[in-house]
């Protein structure tokens, strides 16, 4: 009743005389170019495998969001040399042409955020609407040597917005690394699974084959080759399952590199090989660049703080000016020329010295709401700050448990191979003998299947929870150099 299952899948030919002779030349044909067609795949997919520092290098480098970071940090850079550009005096030069009438009379007037004409002209009885041409040249500085801290606050506020810029764009590189290896390590176990479950494909066709066999000679029920049918066709369901995941991993993966690509192979490297061994580092996660990030936004929200009640102060300037004058209407007999030569050749000239304060009072009723709405803005940060310490402390007590159980149970899992492997092999031979049926034979294949599975799972977990570990900590290293070893 025994049939050996390689008989079943490859049939022995009857002997010719001569024949061996021929048959060694048709083996070793087809065994050059079964190996060119082995060579062939497996040289593009060895050409195409990455480890993981070259993907944590492409990610860091092309990841889009990590470039619009570091345009923020340039910036904020400009931005602090910008306001820094406020110790510097203002000097303006202007220079205008004129043709107008110069018709005046005698009284103030107020010159309306500048909408209001000043004419400069003689007062007359009448007014003479004949007009000339005129020419005006000044230069004027005004250099506000003392401030009281305003322009010092404001260069600081733009320096603590440079260190946020610039602690924000660290944290994401850390967060973005740490989904890369996270990214790296479910398509590791994704590719892992795709083998097992084609091994269990492999297993199912196998035991197709011997049910048709034993079916077709009438040692079997023909149920069980309908059972059969369904165990291979469920093998294949799990491969197709487990090859979509694994596609979408890749792709997930691959964006994260900033470079889609439509497959991607990974190196186990060393996960695969060993178990690392977890780290416990009391506080680690106060180094967290997710929480010096939060500190920094403080610190910039007291930096504005500062920089607004500063800002009602009063300003102290040097003045200096100097200006030229031309006019059609002469300065010496108030006769008028029309040309425009007469108007643009300068009659008078002047220059001015002096030092000015200006000092908006009322302005102090608007500091001090504004200053009020920072320092809510400052409590919020400091809440959020409390916020992120809580998170990662948790984090960091979930990571340490979490990479204690893994281990448990990447430690089990091979008793759990074993077991399912030794319940397969007795279930087969005595399916083969006729002593059980196929049923029984299919729950061993399943168990065999999930213990494969989960040696996988388990293994990986382990990995992902010192990555977790790493990623409470603040520092990747914690994971690149147990990978390393």
């Amino acid at each position: 009743m025994f049939i050996p299952i390689s008989r079943l899948l490859f049939p022995r030919k009857q002997k010719t005389p001569g024949s061996d002779k021929g048959q060694f030349i048709f083996l070793k044909k087809h065994a050059l170019l079964f190996a060119l067609l082995i060579m062939v795949p497996m040289s593009g997919s060895l050409a195409q495998q990455v480890n993981l520092q070259e993907l944590l290098q492409e990610g860091t480098q092309n990841y889009p969001i990590l470039k619009s970071k570091q345009a923020e940090i340039r910036a904020a850079e400009s931005r602090v040399k910008s306001v820094k550009t406020d110790y510097l005096p203002t000097l303006v030069i202007q220079d205008q042409y004129t043709f107008s009438t110069n018709n005046n009379v005698t009284g103030a007037f107020w010159p309306n955020e500048g909408s209001a004409l000043s004419p400069s002209g003689g007062i007359r009885p009448g007014n003479i609407y004949t007009g000339t041409f005129g020419s005006s040249t000044t230069a004027m500085v005004d250099w506000r040597v003392f401030n009281f801290g305003k322009v010092k606050a404001n260069v600081k506020t733009a320096k603590a917005e440079l260190t946020r810029n610039q602690a924000d764009f660290e944290n994401e590189i850390f967060q973005h690394q740490i989904r890369i290896v996270d990214a790296y390590l479910l398509l590791l176990i994704n590719q892992k699974l795709v083998e097992a479950q084609q091994q269990n494909l492999e297993r199912a066709l196998i035991f197709k084959r011997v049910t048709d066999a034993a079916v077709g000679s009438g040692m079997r029920p023909g149920v069980d080759s309908s059972l059969a049918s369904a165990e291979y066709a469920k093998a294949k369901l799990l491969v197709l399952e487990s090859q979509r995941s694994t596609k979408a991993q890749a792709l997930r993966l691959a964006e994260l590199t900033g470079q889609l690509r439509d497959s991607i192979q990974v190196d186990t490297m060393q996960f695969y090989s060993q178990l690392p061994v977890g780290t416990s580092l009391t506080d680690a996660f106060l180094k967290n660049p997710a929480l010096r990030l939060s500190q920094t936004q403080i610190d910039a929200s007291f930096a504005r703080s500062a920089a607004v009640r500063k800002s009602y102060l009063p300003s102290i300037s040097l003045l200096g000016a100097g200006w030229a004058r031309g006019s059609g209407v002469s300065n010496k007999d108030d006769s008028f020329h029309t040309s425009f030569s007469s108007g643009v050749n300068f009659q008078v000239f002047n220059y001015l010295f002096g030092v000015s304060t200006r000092w908006n009072l009322t302005n102090i009723l608007r500091v001090r709401n504004d200053y009020k709405t920072e320092q809510f803005q400052v409590e919020r940060f400091k809440a959020l700050y409390q916020t992120q310490k809580l998170q990662l402390d948790r984090l960091s007590r979930e990571a340490d448990m979490q990479f204690k159980l893994s281990m448990e149970q990447a430690r089990l899992t091979p008793v759990q191979l074993n077991a399912a492997q030794h319940a397969f092999n007795q279930a087969q031979a005595r399916y083969q003998s006729g002593l059980t049926d196929l049923f029984t034979l299919a729950q061993s294949v399943n168990a065999l299947n999930r213990a494969e599975v989960d040696k996988f799972v388990t293994n990986g977990n382990v990995w992902r929870a010192l990555l977790m570990q790493a990623a409470a900590a603040g520092d990747l290293s914690i994971f690149l150099n147990q990978v390393a070893k």
